[in-house]
């Protein structure tokens, strides 16, 4: 469990804190339901005794309308009490998976550390669900709680020893139930480690599903999963057993105590201690008592599995972030001059590097480590084991990571497409100035080519893309994921290998209009693509994770032999 962050039973009593109204109202209204439905053998019992006993017409008519007074309020009151317990519970899990979605987007990072994104949707979802049903069931042990207080009055009223019988008798029950409850707790954290895993191992299978078939792994890739997929399975049925089991062992106590009270209750009145009507009376509530059992027995399962996915949940939110939260902001306009020294990190071995403002730079590692390594630093992802990157002086570890965000892009070369059109891909580049001002997103079209992808789709721009853009070939999803990134207009924009998927002629019309619509900005390619290198102002040349060379494109391709295979290969 990582440290300085909530804990499980803090999530949990912040998601019951956050409906304490609703559930102190559905709490209210259901224990007035569970008291009308104790009250209804006590008032069939009262009606054999002083009605059918004694043939009193009127109050056998006085008592039924009693008992339907407290059929119409109990189902009232019912109808009312759910539909507020299952708001409650909705709007719990909301505020959780709110919470774990502003946890997972933090700019700071660090959530999502060793965990696969189907592993962190399955806790938003299946765990947030589990949590925001302790919610609603408070309201449905409160209101059992009350109708075995309520049951052991009203025998208390009819027989001392009875009433002591369930007064004495309950909290030994609870605290059984309780005890016998730990397993599933424990095996319901399991099971949802294992199927949150399944899920995270399913969606990375998915989204690597054509590169799977290209290789022929497949049959790999199929023995993974489902290796993975009886893991969860075994969990589950474990779980399962676990559940079955505390609901028969509960169900199996409750039973014996109440044949108890029944047995109690018939011998005082074979000994004339009580009445025929009381004994009535008796017997019904001691049937009606295994309903709040049961609801007890429910509301136990649900808390040891809101508590096992609570700590699931808290771990994620206590996740330690990633880089430190800095105090400034770029300015306004920040010119984008950016400047490495001696950054470690990984592949790369103290890089120094200046990057004038308004610049075109290409950078060109034969390494992919160090690539990735540097495209982590500049978008700070992570802050470097040594060394310093700063942007127009000032240090990055300085600067808000949001803020900087703002002025600093790292545009990753397997970027993701929306379930969107291809206008709204493109639009969310642009933010907040795309509805009002539509020039950003036509000029990034025309830049990265992505107007002709347009063109060729059933309704243009407007055409729905599948999830991920599948709906493209992997160069129409290059462009589009390019004019995203153009679109932003970022001060300083970092583009890694933008058209390795995209036929030669489409690449170097889009490196003449990259050229273009970058003016006066700050913009570095990491590829190895002549075309695009062919257009930057100077080439910077990595080898082992250091600098080694640096100089225009043409004088490095002729002096360079290494620059030359690396690029040309």
């Amino acid at each position: 469990m990582p440290t300085g962050g909530p804990t499980g039973g803090v999530v949990l009593r912040q998601a019951i804190r956050g409906q304490r109204r609703r559930v102190i109202a559905a709490s209210l209204l259901g224990m007035t339901h569970q008291g009308c439905e104790a009250l209804v053998p006590v008032v069939i019992g009262a009606t054999i005794d002083t009605a059918v006993a004694t043939g009193s017409s009127a109050a056998l008519l006085r008592l039924l309308i009693v008992l339907a007074v407290l059929f119409l309020v109990l189902s009232t009151c019912y109808r009312t009490s759910a539909r507020i317990t299952e708001g409650s519970g909705e709007l719990a899990a909301h505020r959780l998976r709110l919470d774990l979605a502003a946890r997972v987007l933090d700019p700071r990072g660090g959530a999502d550390a060793d965990r696969l994104p189907g592993a962190l949707t399955s806790i938003a979802t299946n765990d947030a669900r589990r949590v925001g049903s302790v919610a609603t069931v408070i309201a449905y042990g409160v209101s059992a709680v009350a109708a075995l207080v309520i049951s052991a009055i009203a025998l208390l009223r009819i027989s001392v020893p009875l009433g002591l019988l369930v007064l004495l008798g309950i909290p030994p029950l609870l605290w059984l139930g309780h005890r016998i409850s730990r397993p599933l707790e424990r095996r319901s954290e399991t099971e949802q480690e294992r199927a949150a895993h399944a899920s995270g191992v399913a969606a990375d299978l998915v989204s690597g599903l054509r590169v799977l078939k290209g290789m022929g792994a497949e049959s790999a890739a199929v023995a993974r999963y489902r290796t993975t997929s009886q893991d969860s399975l075994s969990a589950a049925l474990r779980a399962a057993r676990s559940r079955a089991g505390h609901e028969g062992a509960v169900l199996a106590l409750t039973g014996v105590f109440i044949a108890v009270i029944a047995v109690v209750g018939a011998y005082l009145a074979m000994d004339g201690s009580i009445s025929v009507g009381d004994l009535v009376a008796a017997v019904g509530l001691a049937q009606f008592l295994l309903g709040p059992f049961q609801l007890l027995t429910y509301v136990n399962a649900e808390l040891a599995q809101g508590r096992a996915s609570a700590r699931r949940i808290a771990e994620v939110l206590a996740s330690p972030v990633t880089v430190g939260t800095g105090k400034d902001a770029p300015a306004d306009r920040p010119a984008g001059r950016l400047a490495l020294r001696g950054v470690s990190l990984g592949a790369l071995r103290g890089v120094d590097l200046d990057l004038p403002a308004g610049s075109l730079t290409g950078v060109v590692t034969r390494d992919p480590a160090a690539a990735a390594d540097l495209l982590v630093c500049l978008a700070r992802e992570a802050d470097p084991a040594e060394g310093t990157i700063e942007l127009d002086g000032t240090p990055l570890t300085s600067l808000d990571p949001d803020a900087l965000r703002r002025a600093v892009l790292v545009a990753h070369h397997d970027a993701d497409l929306f379930e969107s059109t291809l206008l709204d891909n493109v639009r969310a580049g642009a933010g907040d100035t795309a509805p009002d001002d539509p020039a950003p997103v036509e000029r990034a079209l025309r830049a990265s080519a992505a107007d002709e992808v347009a063109r060729l789709l059933p309704e243009g721009g407007d055409t729905l893309l599948a999830e991920r853009g599948r709906s493209l070939s992997g160069g129409q999803r290059q462009r589009v994921a390019l004019a995203r990134a153009l679109a932003a207009e970022r001060p300083v924009l970092v583009l890694h290998d933008p058209t390795t998927a995209v036929d030669t002629v489409t690449e170097s019309r889009i490196a003449a209009r990259l050229r273009e619509i970058r003016r006066d900005r700050t913009t570095i390619l990491v590829t190895t693509s002549p075309a695009l290198l062919a257009v930057t102002d100077r080439v910077v040349v990595l080898e082992d994770g250091a600098v080694r060379a640096a100089g225009h494109h043409t004088e490095l391709l002729a002096a360079d032999a290494t620059y030359r295979a690396a690029v040309l290969a």
